[in-house]
């Protein structure tokens, strides 16, 4: 009987730690990426942005996101978005083609945004952390506000 007891305790116990480990485990996405272009590829769409840095910040329930880029033409956007990873929409603010998207955790180190422009679904990106948590992959299909597709797979390096 002290047996199952001490089974059923130290069940109970390890079921607590990881329930709380994993609560406060850190999204691995948390911190700033720099945009390498020599991995990054455009398979449709605008050439690459002459700077592109992503900033990923813990917010009240959820992640915020500033992204600051210098265009291929030399016009500078600063776009954000503060999100929480369960499928609801959340307002995309700076960005000349979407203005909602909501995200979708798959794995640890994954997620999946759906991406609107006035409530109609435009592109699908995956952003996805390296195991080592050294890369970021986004890699974004859809059509841009004209309606001009675009394909890209943007690799960024943890700083």
């Amino acid at each position: 009987m002290k047996s199952l007891q001490r089974a059923t305790a130290l069940g109970t116990l390890l079921a607590i730690s990881y329930a709380v480990i994993g609560a406060d485990t850190a999204d691995p996405v948390i911190g700033t990426w720099k945009l390498n272009a020599t991995k990054s590829q455009v398979r449709a769409g605008p050439a690459l942005a002459r700077s592109d840095t992503r900033t990923y910040t813990t917010s009240d329930g959820g992640v915020t996101l500033t992204w600051k880029r210098v265009t291929g033409e030399g016009k500078d956007i600063t776009v954000t978005s503060t999100t929480s990873y369960d499928g609801k929409d959340y307002p995309i603010k700076g960005s000349p083609d979407v203005d909602t998207g909501n995200a979708k955790r798959i794995d640890a180190n994954s997620v999946e945004t759906t991406i609107k422009r006035n409530g109609k679904v435009v592109g699908q990106s995956k952003r996805t952390v390296s195991k080592d948590g050294k890369t970021l992959t986004v890699v974004t299909k859809g059509t841009n506000a004209n309606g001009d597709p675009f394909d890209v797979t943007l690799v960024y390096d943890r700083q």
